[in-house]
Formats: structure tokens, C-alpha cells, sequence
């Protein structure tokens, strides 16, 4: 079975970036401000506001789809029959 590098890229991208996102609203009441805090300094404009959690989330979906893809190439290529 083959993965589509595509397919996960953007399936990893949307789960991230929900991720990034709600992690950025919550660190607006002072849940998870750390951690907002410790990605902030990957993803340029990430911060604990609206703005900033949709910033995050978009460099969030980017990430996601480059890991995705690299992810499902490398198992392709491992994964020869």
C-alpha cells in the first residue's frame, strides 16, 4: 500500500494547525502560555491573541504539510514490497 504525499501533507497540515490554533486562544485565558510562548519563537507572529493564533495557524498548516509529505515519501520509499 502506498501513501499520497499530497493526502497526509494536508490532512497533517489541517490537524496542526487546528492544534496551533486552539492552543493560542487557550494561552489568551493563560492556558498553555509556554508552550504558545516556545512555538512563537518558530512561527514569526505566533502569539497569545486571535490574530496571532491564526498567523500560528497558518504557518502551522505549512509545517504540517512539508512533515506529511516527507513522511508519507519516506514510508513509500521504505516500504517497497
Amino acid at each position: 500500500m502506498k501513501l499520497q504525499p499530497f493526502a497526509l501533507g494536508i490532512a497533517l497540515g489541517v490537524l496542526w494547525a487546528a492544534c496551533v490554533f486552539f492552543a493560542g486562544i487557550a494561552a489568551m485565558f493563560d492556558w498553555g502560555v509556554a508552550m504558545v510562548n516556545a512555538l512563537g519563537s518558530f512561527y514569526l507572529g505566533y502569539g497569545p491573541s486571535v490574530l496571532g493564533a491564526v498567523i500560528g495557524a497558518i504557518w502551522a498548516f505549512a509545517d504540517g504539510l512539508v512533515a506529511g509529505a516527507l513522511i508519507a515519501w519516506i514510508y513509500n520509499a521504505v516500504a517497497k514490497p
